[in-house]
């Protein structure tokens, strides 16, 4: 795996893709810097080596120039964070980006619009990626959160640097997490895959089905694999079109000798609320009326026992709506277990939307072997499917 400690990049310019899709507030002030910080390293060592940086990013999912999606609300939070003058330019192709470009010093960093704001980006366009190729001697493709997509700036455009490509830190880091739990895994490994849906985690489990010892499953899409089974699930979320394909996977994890560990119980609430009443029932036989929240008491025993065995630990997806603090016990009290196995010398990653708001709202991101900052790319690849992005440096 190539990567930028591959180059010295004294008197080069680096053109990185980077992915400082941040949220912002209505004052247009970054509100989770995360993306900034993690890019933070490998802008460094190429400052650090004598080079000059050139930037570029998408924010959001803009329908042409639209000031909201501008990326100078964030250079004041970029230029903070690397503790250096950001500089700012209007357009991401073109003569006067180019002559910006031109007039930049080693040790000076030049962060481009927002990439979205031409079409040309998302339609993989390669005269587009072609005219961003000129703003740079080496290209780095550090955005593990667009890497699942075949856009000009992700995939297209490392065709015009054949022998001047390579991986930044971030991203060399995330594809070495995954593979650490898809290929590389010290037993025994556990699997913890949450959230509303089967249908969007099928593929996944399906992947991983042979790769590891154990699968918690939680979450809304845990009562479809219940209710599959025979149980009574009440108001749960269920996906009924779903539920033959909960009984292959069983019977698919037996063949295996994996474990599903479904829950036992669960708190239930008489409405979709933090004001609900709640009770603690089994998982199979919740009362009309009622939805499952939230794993119980004997399950987060149980799913804490598990985490305790194991020593490869890949966490995506909550085990209930720990948005609101009555169900919030299960995510939390799995937090606990994985961290506490980390310690005990595990690896632990986690990733999904979800999973890494959950872990930031309890304070474990620093606590866990790995957080990967993109949901859907990292699914994809627990998929087994190959990463446009991530295939373009390695032809």
């Amino acid at each position: 795996m190539i990567t930028i400690n591959d180059f010295n990049f004294k008197n080069k310019k680096a053109l990185i893709r980077v992915d400082f899709n941040v949220p912002l507030n209505e004052e247009f002030q970054v509100t989770d810097a995360t993306r900034i910080l993690s890019a933070k390293p490998t802008i460094s060592k190429i400052l650090n080596d004598g080079g000059a940086v050139v930037l570029m990013s998408h924010l959001g999912r803009p329908k042409g120039v639209d000031d909201k999606f501008s990326l100078r609300h964030i250079v004041d939070k970029v230029s903070e964070i690397l503790k250096i003058k950001v500089k700012f330019v209007t357009d991401c192709i073109g003569d006067k980006v180019e002559k910006e470009v031109a007039a930049l010093q080693n040790g000076e960093v030049l962060l481009l619009e927002n990439l979205r704001f031409h079409k040309e980006e998302k339609q993989g366009n390669k005269n587009f990626a072609k005219q961003l190729s000129k703003l740079g001697d080496i290209y780095v493709n550090d955005a593990f959160g667009t890497a699942h997509r075949a856009h000009a700036s992700t995939a297209v455009i490392a065709q015009f640097f054949p022998e001047k490509k390579c991986f930044g830190l971030l991203l060399a880091k995330e594809i070495e997490s995954i593979n650490q739990v898809l290929k590389n895994s010290v037993k025994p490994v556990t699997a913890v895959i949450g959230g509303a849906k089967v249908s969007s985690k099928i593929e996944v489990i399906n992947n991983i089905m042979d790769k590891v010892d154990n699968i918690i499953i939680g979450g809304g899409m845990a009562f479809t694999f219940i209710k599959a089974q025979g149980g009574n699930i009440g108001n749960s979320l269920v996906e009924d079109d779903k539920m033959e394909l909960a009984l292959e996977i069983l019977a698919k994890a037996k063949a295996n000798k994996t474990r599903i560990h479904l829950p036992i119980d669960v708190i239930a609430a008489d409405a979709f609320s933090n004001d609900a009443n709640t009770i603690i029932t089994e998982a199979n036989d919740i009362p009309d009326g009622w939805m499952g929240l939230d794993s119980g008491p004997k399950t987060n025993i149980g799913n804490t026992f598990v985490i305790a065995g194991s020593k490869t630990i890949l966490w995506n997806g909550p085990l209930g709506v720990f948005e609101m603090k009555k169900f919030e016990k299960g995510t939390k009290e799995l937090g606990y277990a994985i961290v506490d196995a980390t310690l005990e010398g595990a690896f632990s990653l986690v990733g999904g939307g979800d999973s890494v708001a959950a872990v930031k709202q309890f304070g474990f991101a620093n606590k866990v072997s790995y957080v990967s900052t993109g949901g859907g790319a990292m699914l994809e690849m627990l998929e087994g499917k190959k990463l446009p992005g991530i295939e373009a440096i390695l032809s």
